[in-house]
């Protein structure tokens, strides 16, 4: 849950009507560069210039043994067909993930550096404003990431360039785009002007997410283009927050035709104080069948393998809705 909110404080207006913003530019950002830099010694590794979250680091040109304590970012990597050798435990939870993710270290959320550099790590994937980042440079180069920054698809191609996997990242982006136009018109014809909210119960009410944030915001409202409730798109999406919290009193008006939902990942509420509640009963979609179960230990991710878990999870319960 930490690492979640502490992405909302750094979240802003991300993503393009067919990325993770749906209908919401990506913010202005510097294009990222990969130029070679002289290595100090014969056979050390071959270093280039990277533009990340912070600025400009150098960073090996193939890097072999990558520390990512991003959990939500860790997905980029095997999708270009790297392992990092150290992963923190909510990545390895995701049932997308964890069998890619055989033999990689399991962190804890309390990671130190002392234990990093067990690893014996090459290259150390953080988020911007990580604190001890002076300690881990001195292990190896840090790339600090800024949470929700950029659209999905920018972010592969980034990583892309990090890991020296161009043609990888470009051909997933292609294959991406591909399927999507093949399935857009079908969903769409299925759903024709329902309108679709994606609601977590937790502890005070309900999370209400929309475009950015996982849960397959990124593939309803971004990929889709399907129509989220007036109340919804306005504090979730035009916002360009990405989420919003509600009593469970106000959830008809950001209840849509057809609902995703799954318990909040970072809370232990039961959720059935929700689901058991007469206005959760009452609910358009609740009785017509239209709703339908997330996994809270998947679904909040939106890297490019979990996104096409969702893609076919989204499709299927889409195409089937009454």
């Amino acid at each position: 849950m930490a690492l979640l909110l502490a992405a909302c404080g750094q979240s802003n207006n991300s993503g393009s009507g067919s990325g993770a913003a749906a209908n919401a530019p990506a913010p202005a950002a510097a294009t990222p560069t990969a130029t070679p830099a002289a290595s100090d010694a014969p056979g050390e590794a071959e270093m280039v210039t990277f533009q990340d979250g912070a600025g400009e680091v150098q960073v090996p040109k193939n890097p072999q043994r990558i520390v990512d304590t991003t959990s939500f970012y860790t997905g980029y990597f095997l999708a270009l067909g790297v392992k990092p050798v150290g992963v923190m435990e909510g990545a390895k939870d995701s049932p997308y993930l964890t069998d890619l993710l055989d033999g990689a270290e399991s962190l804890s959320t309390d990671v130190t550096p002392e234990i990093i550099l067990t690893l014996e790590p090459d290259l150390i994937i953080v988020y911007t404003g990580t604190e001890g980042i002076d300690k881990l440079k001195e292990i190896a180069p840090v790339v600090q990431i800024q949470y929700g920054s950029k659209n999905y698809k920018d972010q592969m191609i980034e990583f892309g360039k990090l890991v020296n996997k161009n043609d990888e990242a470009k051909a997933w982006v292609e294959q991406w785009e591909a399927k999507i136009a093949e399935l857009k018109p079908q969903v769409q014809a299925a759903v024709g002007n329902k309108t679709v909210s994606i609601l977590n119960p937790y502890a005070k009410g309900l999370y209400v997410f929309g475009h950015n944030y996982g849960r397959g915001g990124e593939i309803l409202y971004g990929e889709f283009g399907l129509k989220a409730p007036a109340e919804a798109q306005k504090e979730a999406i035009d916002s360009g927050i990405g989420y919003a919290s509600i009593s469970l009193e106000k959830l008809p008006d950001f209840a849509g035709d057809i609902i995703f939902t799954c318990p909040w990942s970072g809370d232990t509420t039961d959720p059935k104080i929700v689901y058991d509640n007469p206005l959760w009963a009452g609910l358009p979609a609740v009785k017509a069948g239209n709703v339908f179960q997330l996994n809270p230990a998947a679904d909040t991710y939106n890297d490019p393998i979990s996104l096409e878990k969702q893609l076919d999870f989204i499709t299927t319960s889409l195409l089937s809705v009454k």
